[in-house]
């Protein structure tokens, strides 16, 4: 079941970076995304403590699954949100802007602070993220700039922490 998990979990981070070969629905990445974590889950809850290989390759891909598989799952989200098929939240009439960038380095902090079992580093990104991110949301467009921050926050620490705990799961 080990092997099964972690394949799973790469699915996963591969649902999101691999190019379709005809365009596909833009909630289609997402759907797989959290389908195949699902079924990670699933498998990683029956199968016992992974040791060797099978541990460093559950901290490699539960890593890689946070960081690729957060940004379909948010953009998703935001459009959602918005209740449109409109431009991604990058786009340049959108209020904050690198958040896709800013979603990676956040989503690879939040994974590393639990999986070194040091779950108050998510209370610092988030901090830290506040701060610098402080003088946007006071801005012009301060009301769309904070929902969009809180979404997209929100939206994708949950991810790493789902993805965290399937590898979390293979581990204990």
């Amino acid at each position: 079941m080990t092997v099964v998990t972690l394949f799973l979990l790469g699915a996963a981070a591969a649902a999101a970076v691999v190019p379709p070969r005809r365009p596909v629905p833009h909630w289609l990445p997402a759907a797989a995304a959290t389908i195949l974590l699902a079924a990670a889950a699933v498998t990683g809850a029956n199968t016992h403590p992974a040791t060797g290989f099978a541990l460093a390759a559950t901290y490699v891909l539960t890593v890689a699954a946070a960081l690729t598989g957060g940004s379909p799952v948010v953009t998703a989200v935001f459009r959602l949100a918005r209740r449109t098929n409109g431009p991604t939240p990058d786009a340049a009439d959108q209020p904050l802007h690198g958040g896709r960038t800013i979603g990676i380095l956040e989503r690879s902090a939040v994974a590393a602070s639990i999986l070194a079992g040091w779950p108050e580093g998510i209370a610092i990104v988030l901090a830290v993220k506040g701060l610098a991110r402080y003088p946007e949301l006071r801005g012009a467009q301060a009301s769309a700039a904070s929902e969009q921050f809180i979404i997209g926050t929100f939206t994708s620490v949950m991810w790493a922490v789902a993805v965290c705990g399937v590898g979390q799961a293979l581990v204990t």
